[in-house]
């Protein structure tokens, strides 16, 4: 199933034909959610295989021999993706959904599920993303980054509006006794108390030397040399590993080298006007 230049579109939101179909979506959304699932959910380029590493890595208490063994997609599955049935669920079952809070909300509703919602700058989002659509044959050509950066703000991008994604799942923090945000932010400049903060959440204590090895088998460094995490085993025809990585830098604060004086302006107004108070965890 290459269909690299289809795009469907799903609730008035493109996705990449590739990895998604109408069923595949359909299902997704009647996903009957068992309590003990741990259902990791992210804007694309926020941290999200970061975070998979490191349920992964809580889960066998710092062991990596599952993070660098079994493929991230195999070990925590997009739900919306169409080969998601296919895969054989882990127990607890790890899933990770990139779907908005508006469509995925219903289906979660009365379920125990634990939700992680990871959140990243936004401008660091979509500098990542802009970068992404360069080596992803699945997604459509970024232009010049002036043209992506109108298309992030004004939502038309694949997976939807940052801004509705954000404000829908952090707006439930109040509401969802089983919803943990975190950000990229705090992962990267507290890894120790991010690993610590999780673990507790899913009930998985850890003794510290145990914190310490997930600190060590999740960092950047290890991430971006563990194939099983760094995508270097999808083929180059769906992305083409010579145009980037898809680890990059790992960085806070990247979008500085890419914005100019005058985007950044642009960025903040509209910032301001579709977030008039910034949520939770959203952080400029």
């Amino acid at each position: 199933m290459a269909r690299l230049d289809v795009i469907e579109t799903f609730h008035g939101i493109l996705f990449p034909g590739h990895l998604h179909t109408q069923d595949s979506l359909q299902l997704a959304l009647k996903f009957p959610f068992q309590d003990t699932d741990i259902v990791i959910v992210s804007y694309p380029k926020s941290g999200t295989t970061w975070m998979q590493e490191i349920v992964t890595l809580i889960s066998s208490k710092g062991d990596p021999h599952v993070s660098q063994t079994v493929p991230n997609w195999a070990r925590a599955p997009w739900l919306e993706h169409h080969y998601f049935a296919e895969t054989s669920p882990t127990t607890p079952r790890v899933i990770t959904t990139h779907l908005p809070h508006h469509l995925l909300g219903p289906a979660l509703q009365g379920s125990k599920a634990k939700v992680i919602y990871v959140s990243r700058n936004p401008k660091d989002v979509v500098v990542s993303f802009y970068h992404f659509h360069k080596m992803a044959n699945f997604l459509p050509e970024a232009g010049s980054f002036s043209e992506f950066l109108k298309q992030f703000l004004e939502g038309t991008l694949h997976y939807g509006s940052w801004f509705d994604h954000i404000k829908g799942w952090t707006s439930q923090t109040g509401t969802m006794n089983n919803l943990l945000p975190i950000t990229y932010e705090e992962m990267l400049l507290d890894p120790h108390g991010a690993i610590k903060r999780v673990s507790s959440y899913l009930q998985s204590p850890l003794l510290e030397d145990e914190v310490n090895n997930c600190v060590k088998h999740c960092s950047f460094s290890s991430m971006k040399s563990n194939k099983m995490a760094n995508y270097s085993l999808v083929s180059q025809e769906i992305m083409d590993h010579s145009k980037g990585s898809f680890m990059r830098k790992g960085e806070i604060g990247d979008w500085k080298n890419m914005f100019t004086e005058e985007q950044n302006q642009y960025f903040e107004s509209i910032f301001k006007s579709k977030i008039e108070e910034e949520p939770k965890n959203t952080t400029l």
